[in-house]
C-alpha cells in the first residue's frame, strides 16, 4: 500500500489531469478505499469526481478484490463484489459494467452467471490452459458468449474476452534495448523503493533517434494480436504489475509515441488511442458481429507450460481456507442474528453503528481474503498472517456481538456474566462443575435442523435439559483428544433462524446423558493382511451398516439399508512425493502440484477403537508407518449418528461424517486420502463450481503431467457414481480432488513444500507448512435419486453448522418466567422450502437511495458523507438450489410470497428488486444482447418484474436479490 499503491492512485489522478485524452482503468476497490479515506486529498477527490464523469477513469470488476475463481464459495464472491459495488455507489453514484478478470489461476462457469446477475455487460478473462488458448487464438475464438448456467442459459449469458498469449502485460522484449519494453517507471520495488528514484529494467525514454523505432516495435505486436481476432479492434493492455507508481514518466512518453504512429498511420497502417475496458468493449459491440456460444464448461485447471499444472494451490494452506470459511460460515449467521435483533427491538440496549462495525469487520476481512493470491495460499507467510489476523479479529467481534445480543434478549441480571465462543477443538472447555452452565445454539439456515452439536467438558457425569426443564438426548465419552476432558453431544432440533439454550449439569447421582462405551482393537499389520479372510466388524445405524475389516482395520464395505445395497469401500492414506530441486526437473509449489510419480502408501498399520452409544458411535483409525512405530501419522474419526424416535432424522442419519488429522508432513510431500470402490465409473468425476453447479470432469491422458492434470477443485462437493449408486464427498473447506483410478476419489488434504526457484525464495513463497491440518467430510451413499434430495441441503448444513455459544450465570440464578422462556426459545422462524436457500439476510447499512436519479443528486451535492447509516433496508437474497430436471420434485420453480415468509421480521411494507450486488433496480437495468447464431439481433435484456402483493417465482438455479422495507413499529 505505502511502497506502491497509493502512489498509483496519486500520480495517476494527477497525470490523468494534465491531458484529455489519457485514461485509466482502477479494478480492486480494497486499495482503493483505503487510497481514498487515508491518503486521496480533497483536491485528489474531487478530480476522481470529475474524471469518473468524463469516463477518463473507469472502474472495472468494482469489487473489494479480483476473487480466485477455483476456490472460492459463491457467497464470498458476492459478498466481496457487493461491499465494493456498494462503496462505488454510495460515494460517485457510480455502477462497473465490465469485468477484467485477468489473474485468477482458471475460469469458473460461475463467475460469467456472477457477472451477468450484477448487471455487467461483458467479461474478460486471461489465465486458460496453454494448449487451449493456442487453438482458440489460431481459430479466431478467443471471443464468444457464454452461457455459464446450463438452467438460466441466455437469460444471464455474458459476452467473454479472451486474452490472448501475451496476456495482460505489456510485451517486454524490445529489439533495440536490453531492458523492459514500455515500462517507462521500471519494475516497482517493495518494500524499500530505491532512493535515487532509479528502478530496475526502466525503458529507454522515447526520443528524436528512437521514436521510430518504438513505433514499429508497438505496431507490429499490434499486428500479429489483429490476426487472432475478428474485428480490426485491438486491445493492448499497457502496464503489468505494479506499475504506474510513478504515472508522469508512463504518459509523457506514451503520448508521444501515440501521436507520432496516429500522424504516420497511413505508413503504419494503424491508428491508436488511450481506451478504457469499456471503450474496447463498446467497438466491438458496435461491429454487430453474431458470436458463438460456449455451454456451462469451465476452463479448469490451468496449465501455463507442460509441466505447470495449477492444481496445487487448490489445497495450498489448507487451515487458512479452513479459517477463511469459518469466518464467511459466521459471518452468514451473525448477519441474519443482527437483522431479527435490528426489527424486533426497536429499543435495543445495543448500539447499532457500533453493531453494524463489528459486522463490517468481518465483511472486509472475508472480503480481502477472497483475493486470487488469498485463499488460494499463493502468498507469503507474513500476508497469510495478515488474513488470518483480520479473519480472527472480525470473528471476535461478531461473536461478541451475537453474545451481546443475546444477553440483551434474556434480560439476563447485571451479574450474570455472558461470555461467548465459537466452538471449535481448540478453544477450551466448559469450566467448573459448581456453575450452572448453558449452551446457546443457533441455527442460521432458513430450515428447521436436526443435528448434534459436540462440546467439552471436564467431568463425566451431566444432564442435559432445555428451557423448560425437559431432559434432552446427549452423550458422553472420552476425548480421543485429551486424557481430561470428555466430548458431550447434545441433539439439538431448531427451527429456521432462531436459537435454544441448553443447560448442562451436573450430575450427583442419577444422569441422563448416554455413555459411549470404548473398546480399543489390536494394531494390525495391513502389508500382511490376507485376501480370504473375512472377518467384518458392523457399525449400523438406520441408514447404514459399515463394514470393517478386523484383518486391516481398515474400511471394507458400506450397505445403505433402505435399497439393501452394499458398495466395497476402503480408504487409505498416501502421499506424492516431490521434487524441490529446480536443477533436477519439474517442482511443486504453492501453485503447481508436479508429482514423481503415483502416490505412495504411507502406513503398514493400523489401530482401531469404536467409542459406542445410543446417539453416536466413532470409530478412531490411527495410522502407523509400521508396526512398531509408537506415533501415529494419520487419523480418521468416522461418526454415525443414531436418531431417536419423535426427531427428523434423515439428513443426520444419512451422512457418515469423517474428521482426518494430517501433518505434519515430511517435506516436499503432497498427502491424499483415496477412498477406492466397487462402483464402476469409468474415471469420472463430478465436482462443484464454487458451491454453485456441478462440473463433469472426464479423465483425460496427457503426453505429460496426467496426475497434476487431471487434478479439479472441490469447493464443497464431489461425487463419482455408475448405474446403480452414487458416492457423494462434502468438505468444509476447498481442496484438490481427482479420480485416478475406476472407482476411485482421491482428496488432497496437505502440501508441505521446499524449492530452490529464485522467484519462490525471493517472495519466500515455498511452502515450508508443518501445520496439522483436521479437515471434515460427509460421506452420503445412495442412488443418485436419494442423493441429489440430500447433497445440496446436506453441503449447506455442513458449510452453516449452528453457531454454539457457551454461557455462565454463577451465584443465584433468576428464574426466567414461562413466557420469557418461551420468547427466547422461538425466535420467529423464517422458513424456506427445501430446493430454495435463503442465501443472504442482513442489513447492509448503505447510505445511497435506491432511487437512481435522487442517488446521483446527492452524490453531486455531496450529501453522501453527512447521511446516517440506513438500518431499515434489509437485503434479502433467495437462491434456487437445483438444475432445470435434476429431480422430478425439487427442480419445480418455487413461488414464495415474501411478506409472509418474512412475517415474523414484522410488516413488510415494500420490496424493491436489485441486481445481483444491490446498485440497480432490475426494472432499469438493461444489459447488452449480443448477436449469436441463436439469436441474430443485438438489443437489450428485461428484467422480470415483481408482483403487488410480493409474490415472487423462483426459478431453476435463479439467484434473486431483494431490499425488503418494513412498516416501523
Amino acid at each position: 500500500m505505502h511502497a506502491y499503491a497509493a502512489n498509483v492512485y496519486t500520480s495517476v489522478v494527477e497525470e490523468l489531469m494534465k491531458g484529455k485524452q489519457r485514461k485509466f482503468i482502477a479494478v480492486e476497490q480494497e486499495f482503493f478505499r483505503l487510497w481514498w479515506d487515508a491518503v486521496a486529498t480533497d483536491r485528489h477527490k474531487q478530480q476522481v469526481h470529475q474524471l469518473l464523469q468524463e469516463g477518463r477513469l473507469e472502474f472495472v470488476i468494482g469489487g473489494q478484490v479480483m476473487h480466485d475463481e477455483a476456490v472460492t464459495l459463491i457467497d464470498d464472491q458476492i459478498l466481496q463484489l457487493t461491499e465494493g459495488h456498494g462503496f462505488l455507489y454510495e460515494t460517485f453514484g457510480i455502477r462497473p459494467q465490465f469485468s477484467w478478470h485477468v489473474d485468477p489461476f482458471g475460469a469458473s462457469a460461475t463467475t460469467p452467471t456472477l457477472f451477468a446477475l450484477a448487471g455487467f455487460n461483458a467479461h474478460l478473462i486471461s489465465r486458460i490452459d496453454y494448449d487451449l488458448k493456442a487453438d482458440m487464438q489460431k481459430n479466431k475464438k478467443l471471443q464468444f458468449v457464454w452461457q455459464g448456467s446450463p438452467s438460466l442459459s441466455e437469460s444471464q449469458e455474458i459476452f467473454t474476452h479472451v486474452m490472448d498469449q501475451y496476456s495482460y502485460c505489456t510485451p517486454s522484449q524490445i529489439p533495440f534495448s536490453n531492458r523492459s519494453g514500455f515500462y517507462w517507471n521500471g519494475i516497482a520495488v517493495f518494500p524499500d523503493p530505491p532512493k535515487d528514484g532509479v528502478y530496475p529494467n526502466m525503458s529507454l525514454p522515447v526520443t528524436d533517434t528512437n521514436i521510430h523505432l518504438y513505433a514499429q516495435t508497438m505496431v507490429a505486436n499490434i499486428k500479429e494480436r489483429a490476426a487472432w481476432f475478428r474485428t480490426g479492434d485491438v486491445l493492448w493492455p499497457w502496464g503489468c504489475d505494479k506499475q504506474f507508481f510513478n504515472a508522469s514518466v508512463q504518459y509523457s512518453n506514451m503520448d508521444l509515441l501515440l501521436d507520432y504512429i496516429n500522424e504516420h498511420s497511413d505508413q503504419f497502417g494503424v491508428t491508436v488511442q488511450y481506451a478504457t475496458v469499456g471503450d474496447y468493449f463498446q467497438a466491438v459491440y458496435n461491429r454487430s458481429l453474431a458470436w458463438e456460444i460456449r455451454d456451462s464448461q469451465d476452463f479448469l485447471p490451468y496449465s501455463a507450460e507442460p509441466f505447470q499444472a495449477w492444481t496445487g494451490f487448490y489445497t495450498s494452506r489448507s487451515i487458512l481456507k479452513g479459517i477463511a470459511r469459518r469466518a464467511s460460515s459466521l459471518l452468514f449467521a451473525g448477519e441474519s442474528f443482527f437483522t431479527q435483533y435490528v426489527r424486533k427491538h426497536t429499543a435495543s440496549s445495543i448500539c447499532k453503528c457500533q453493531a453494524l462495525k463489528q459486522l463490517q469487520s468481518l465483511r472486509w476481512a472475508v472480503s480481502e481474503v477472497q483475493h486470487h493470491d488469498g485463499i488460494t495460499g499463493t502468498e507469503s507467510p507474513k500476508v497469510k498472517d495478515m488474513y488470518m489476523d483480520n479473519l480472527m479479529y472480525g470473528m471476535l467481534n461478531v461473536k461478541k456481538l451475537m453474545a451481546s445480543i443475546i444477553f440483551d434478549m434474556n434480560n439476563a441480571e447485571k451479574n450474570g456474566e455472558v461470555y461467548s465462543y465459537i466452538y471449535n477443538k481448540d478453544s477450551g472447555k466448559l469450566g467448573t462443575t459448581d456453575v450452572d452452565q448453558y449452551v446457546i445454539v443457533y441455527n442460521p439456515l432458513a430450515w428447521n435442523i436436526t443435528t448434534f452439536v459436540m462440546v467439552s467438558i471436564s467431568h463425566s457425569s451431566v444432564s442435559v435439559y432445555d428451557e423448560l426443564g425437559h431432559s434432552v438426548p446427549a452423550q458422553i465419552q472420552s476425548s480421543a483428544e485429551s486424557y481430561f476432558t470428555y466430548d458431550l453431544y447434545i441433539l439439538v432440533a431448531i427451527s429456521g433462524l432462531s436459537y435454544r439454550k441448553y443447560n448442562i449439569k451436573p450430575s450427583l447421582g442419577k444422569q441422563s446423558a448416554f455413555i459411549g462405551r470404548s473398546v480399543k482393537y489390536k494394531q494390525k499389520d495391513i502389508s500382511r493382511a490376507c485376501q480370504q479372510s473375512q472377518r467384518l466388524l458392523p457399525v449400523v445405524n438406520n441408514c447404514y451398516q459399515v463394514m470393517f475389516d478386523q484383518d486391516t482395520n481398515l474400511m471394507h464395505s458400506i450397505t445403505e439399508r433402505e435399497t439393501n445395497q452394499t458398495v466395497q469401500l476402503t480408504q487409505e492414506f498416501l502421499e506424492y512425493h516431490v521434487n524441490g530441486d529446480v536443477k533436477k526437473g519439474p517442482i511443486s509449489d504453492n501453485y503447481l502440484f508436479a508429482p514423481n510419480a503415483s502416490a505412495v502408501p504411507v502406513s503398514k498399520a493400523v489401530g482401531l477403537e469404536v467409542v459406542s452409544g445410543n446417539l453416536v458411535t466413532e470409530i478412531r483409525q490411527y495410522f502407523y508407518s509400521n508396526v512398531t512405530a509408537q506415533e501415529y501419522i494419520y487419523v480418521v474419526y468416522t461418526r454415525m449418528y443414531t436418531v431417536p424416535e419423535g426427531y427428523d432424522g434423515k439428513l443426520l442419519c444419512h451422512r457418515i461424517e469423517q474428521e482426518y488429522s494430517t501433518g505434519p508432513l515430511e517435506l516436499n510431500r503432497e498427502a491424499i486420502l483415496r477412498t477406492s470402490t466397487n462402483l464402476n465409473t469409468r474415471q469420472l468425476l463430478y465436482t462443484d463450481s464454487n458451491g454453485y453447479q456441478i462440473q463433469k470432469r472426464p479423465f483425460k491422458a496427457y503426453v505429460n503431467n496426467t496426475v497434476a492434470r487431471n487434478y479439479y477443485p472441490m469447493v464443497q462437493t464431489a461425487y463419482i457414481e455408475d448405474d446403480s449408486a452414487r458416492l457423494v464427498l462434502l468438505a468444509e473447506r476447498a481442496h484438490g480432488v481427482s479420480s485416478q483410478g475406476n472407482g476411485q476419489v482421491e482428496v488432497m488434504l496437505h502440501r508441505r513444500l521446499w524449492n530452490n526457484l529464485e522467484w519462490d525464495l525471493n517472495y519466500n513463497l515455498t511452502l515450508n507448512d508443518s501445520s496439522v491440518v483436521r479437515p471434515v467430510f460427509w460421506l452420503i451413499l445412495g442412488t443418485k435419486s436419494v442423493t441429489s434430495t440430500l447433497y445440496q441441503t446436506s453441503g449447506l448444513a455442513l458449510e452453516h453448522r449452528p453457531v454454539v455459544m457457551f454461557g455462565a450465570l454463577s451465584g443465584d440464578k433468576p428464574k426466567l418466567t414461562r413466557q420469557l422462556q418461551l420468547n427466547s426459545v422461538h425466535s420467529s422462524p423464517v422458513t424456506v422450502p427445501p430446493n430454495l436457500h435463503l442465501q443472504t439476510l442482513s442489513i447492509p447499512g448503505w447510505k445511497y437511495s435506491s432511487n437512481h436519479t435522487e442517488q446521483i443528486h446527492s452524490v453531486h451535492m455531496g450529501k453522501q458523507q453527512q447521511a446516517d447509516a440506513d438500518f431499515s433496508r434489509v437485503l434479502l437474497r433467495i437462491r434456487h438450489l437445483y438444475e432445470v430436471g435434476e429431480d422430478p420434485v425439487l427442480s419445480q420453480p418455487v413461488i414464495v410470497n415474501l411478506k409472509s415468509l418474512l412475517k415474523g421480521l414484522g410488516s413488510v411494507m415494500l420490496v424493491e428488486e436489485r441486481s445481483l450486488t444491490g446498485t440497480w433496480d432490475v426494472n432499469t437495468l438493461k444489459r447488452w444482447k449480443w448477436k449469436t447464431a441463436q439469436y441474430p439481433s443485438k438489443g437489450f435484456y428485461n428484467n422480470t418484474e415483481i408482483s403487488e402483493n410480493c409474490i415472487v417465482t423462483v426459478h431453476p438455479r435463479e439467484i434473486r436479490t431483494f431490499f425488503v422495507y418494513f412498516q416501523d413499529q
